[in-house]
């Protein structure tokens, strides 16, 4: 047993904040590059963690308090009978792991899921897929996924320098979508373009644009179809609409010239999914 733990409730005990395991779990929330470089993530929240586990990760380590304990009991059963190691922590040191004001108490560490693959190279392909270019805001790209999976579209790439979908913000809004949404970073559009068009894909640009093709007039129940968006301020790179085959809008009224890329996403993604379950009958 480390410095500064006993035992208690069962589990070693943590006070302090300067502990080796909590000050790596700790960076872990804070550091894209640390989580790059350890291939492991950290997750907080009884419920995330909870999905986190009934979704297959692998969990190296779960913290929590013991007012967790008394409030959470249920969803930490399964957490702990999935994780390696399990320590409860005091309130001020789980203030250290926590990226929320009110936090829940409970956290885990999991391993780099099978889901998130840095190589377009030999992907699955899926009769429609989503693909976010440089998306910077992680509560949009983690709606945006939570979406996609509510309406059933499993294949979404991270295309240029999107950013993190295993960040605590892109985790809590995707709630949990990240675990299980099939998810490819690539850095080159053209590369992108040219792999989904030989594996028979339709690529349309989604742009602000009234002069472009209505997105409800795309007939998604024909053939396989890659929809775009662009960055939450600049859009779609032209380079990027170029290797496109065309450009759609979503029709508006009003003095709205474009929507936030979450809302955006969401639309589009309807108009897959209406247009699968149309050819469906």
């Amino acid at each position: 047993m480390k410095t500064g733990e006993k035992k208690s409730i069962g589990y070693p005990l943590i006070t302090s904040r300067k502990n080796p395991l909590v000050r790596s779990a700790a960076l872990l929330g804070s550091s894209a590059a640390a989580r790059r470089e350890s291939r492991a993530f950290l997750c907080e929240g009884a419920r995330l963690c909870e999905d986190a586990a009934r979704s297959g990760l692998a969990i190296a380590t779960c913290f929590f308090t013991a007012g967790a304990w008394e409030k959470y009991g249920p969803y930490l059963t399964e957490v702990l009978g999935a994780c390696g190691e399990t320590y409860q922590v005091e309130e001020h040191v789980a203030a250290l792991l926590s990226g929320t004001r009110n936090t829940q108490g409970v956290f885990c560490v999991c391993r780099w899921p099978g889901t998130l693959q840095e190589d377009v190279i030999g992907f699955a392909p899926a009769r429609s897929c989503l693909v976010l270019e440089d998306l910077q805001d992680p509560g949009n790209l983690g709606t945006i996924l939570r979406t996609a999976e509510a309406l059933g579209i499993g294949l979404v790439f991270l295309l240029g320098d999107c950013c993190d979908p295993l960040s605590p913000k892109a985790l809590r809004a995707s709630m949990g979508a990240v675990f299980r949404a099939g998810l490819i970073r690539e850095p080159s559009p053209q590369r992108l373009a040219e792999l989904l068009k030989r594996q028979g894909y339709t690529l349309h640009a989604a742009v602000p644009d009234n002069g472009s093709r209505k997105i409800t007039e795309v007939d998604f129940g024909e053939g396989s179809h890659a929809v775009f968006i662009g960055n939450e301020g600049n859009g779609l790179r032209p380079e990027t609409c170029g290797f496109c085959h065309d450009a759609v809008t979503i029709p508006m009224a009003g003095r709205a010239e474009s929507l936030n890329a979450a809302a955006a996403a969401t639309i589009l993604l309807w108009e897959m999914r209406r247009g699968t379950e149309k050819k469906e009958g």
